[in-house]
């Protein structure tokens, strides 16, 4: 088997500079429950010396700021001093909506859960795990071994999962996924075309590889997909 079907951990030289990786911590924290928003200030090393999060009451402050110091550490090695997490929290409506703010409907937007790639010969199949509002939805893509074919795989299988919980993912199509070297930092890139007869609208959605390259590709496919049906799903509701 090509030593490309691997997911080993990048060298050194292959991950991502200090600013991106804050700005990859940001996303993250992004979601933990009850966040809605993160700043990370780092210093000239690009070590993290203030963390700003804003967050709703759903529970207290001390939990979030232990949450924020969890996943820094276990996701990006980076070990905080809770005394530079600070925490907002702001006033809810019944909605748990913080008042005079819109924001994203984040409760409705996939994640991934797990991804499994089996070879045989000179065919895989890859199955991809999405959990979308507690709910796993898993999708396959069967195809070449070849190397080449592998984030296509990946992708499609994403996309499969997708349909499972979202009708109005039928209308898109992947045209295009591939892993790119961006300076020092290797992005999956993902584009899709939505279909609306007679219309097309191409998108694309990208994620910057951290460990694994097939996460990358399945959260490339999910940036491109996720705000967009977000937004049909609010269509459909004021319909």
């Amino acid at each position: 088997m090509p030593d490309e079907w691997s997911n080993d951990d990048l060298s050194p030289e292959e991950r991502p500079d200090a600013p991106s990786e804050l700005r990859d911590l940001e996303d993250e924290l992004c979601r933990l429950t009850g966040v809605h928003a993160v700043r990370v200030v780092g210093d000239r090393s690009g070590r993290p010396i203030e963390v700003h999060v804003l967050a709703d009451p759903s529970k207290p402050a001390k939990q979030t700021v232990r949450d924020v110091r969890a996943v820094a550490q276990t996701v990006f090695g980076i070990e905080l001093d809770h005394r530079i997490v600070s925490v907002a929290q702001l006033n809810t409506n019944d909605q748990n909506t913080p008042v005079g703010i819109e924001l994203p409907r984040t409760e409705s937007r996939a994640r991934v859960g797990s991804i499994i790639v089996e070879a045989v010969g000179l065919r895989a199949q890859v199955r991809v795990v999405l959990v979308q509002n507690e709910q796993e939805l898993t999708g396959y893509a069967e195809g070449s071994i070849a190397s080449a074919a592998r984030p296509q795989l990946v992708a499609s299988a994403a996309l499969d999962a997708l349909r499972q919980g979202e009708p109005a993912a039928e209308a898109i199509h992947i045209t295009s996924a591939e892993i790119s070297r961006v300076g020092s930092n290797r992005v999956a890139v993902v584009t899709v075309v939505y279909v609306d007869p007679p219309s097309e609208l191409v998108v694309s959605g990208s994620a910057v590889v951290r460990r694994d390259r097939d996460d990358a590709v399945a959260r490339a496919l999910l940036d491109a997909t996720n705000r967009r049906l977000t937004r049909a799903e609010r269509g459909r509701a004021s319909g």
